[in-house]
């Protein structure tokens, strides 16, 4: 099943028409069906059920799936990847933050900062939680806390990151966490493919099943760190193939079984 989070295309306008200007709909939750999004009623992290009230994929506009109060990222989980950049491979899950002032969704532009002379894609496959996380035992399964899987642009600003050491600033700008376009509830992880495209052309491509520390292992490790609340996600790590963006790039974020997180790259003014 696939969930998002969205807004119709359409303005609602107030009762006295022309006398104020119009209101953009509040974000509403949904189910895609086909090439329609079914609302939904109720709690996304508890009990909800569809509404009658349905449109067009192609009528709204998607949003980032979940407003989280924390994103989890995991560096250097894919073996290649701690390569490529020289790093060496960790032996425990390297765990660090991106604020949620970083979230945007599908289609909204990347804004690389002026200060920076090289922003970088990293693709990655998400978790959202659905449910409060604390204190896992070591090997204890977390698919009970898991509400679904999204895909999710870990954008890096390369040269502050080497230059600080420590990551807040290269991860942290606005705009550098694209998420969505959809939460897929059910995902065959071992079978689950991440690829990131540039202009079309291919630049990463890695499969879940080789990260080196399983979605559970990740979940259960930062569990034991911070309390994870319903809504939070964690970025599991990119595959190798990193690399530069420029203004006027088209970067997508595909994940097999969940769909294509797609955005454009703009300078800052």
């Amino acid at each position: 099943m696939k969930l998002c989070r969205f807004q119709p295309l359409e303005f609602e306008w107030n009762a006295v028409i022309g006398v104020v200007p119009p209101v953009r709909p509040e974000p509403r939750f949904g189910v895609v069906e086909g090439e329609a999004v079914r609302q939904i009623a109720g709690d996304l992290f508890g009990m909800w059920y569809p509404l009658n009230t349905s449109w067009p994929l192609a009528q709204v506009k998607l949003l980032p799936p979940v407003t989280p109060s924390k994103i989890v990222c995991v560096g250097r989980s894919y073996r290649e990847h701690a390569a490529e950049l020289g790093n060496p491979v960790p032996t425990e899950p390297l765990i660090f933050l991106k604020p949620p002032s970083a979230v945007i969704g599908p289609e909204e532009p990347i804004v690389m900062p002026v200060i920076s002379q090289r922003v970088d894609h990293e693709g990655e496959l998400a978790v959202v939680m659905g449910k409060r996380c604390a204190k896992l035992a070591e090997g204890e399964p977390a698919a009970r806390y898991i509400l679904g899987y999204t895909c999710l642009n870990d954008v890096t600003a390369r040269d502050l990151q080497k230059k600080d050491v420590q990551f807040t600033r290269g991860k942290g700008f606005d705009t550098f966490c694209p998420m969505g376009p959809v939460i897929e509830t059910e995902l065959d992880l071992p079978a689950t493919t991440v690829e990131t495209f540039v202009n079309g052309q291919r630049r990463q491509h890695g499969c879940v099943a080789d990260l080196l520390f399983s979605v559970d292992a990740i979940i259960g490790w930062i569990s034991r760190v911070m309390t994870l609340e319903p809504g939070d996600v964690i970025a599991t790590g990119t595959p190798p193939g990193v690399g530069p963006l420029a203004a006027g790039d088209v970067v997508e974020v595909s994940i097999s079984g969940i769909g294509t997180l797609r955005n454009p790259v703009v300078k800052e003014d």
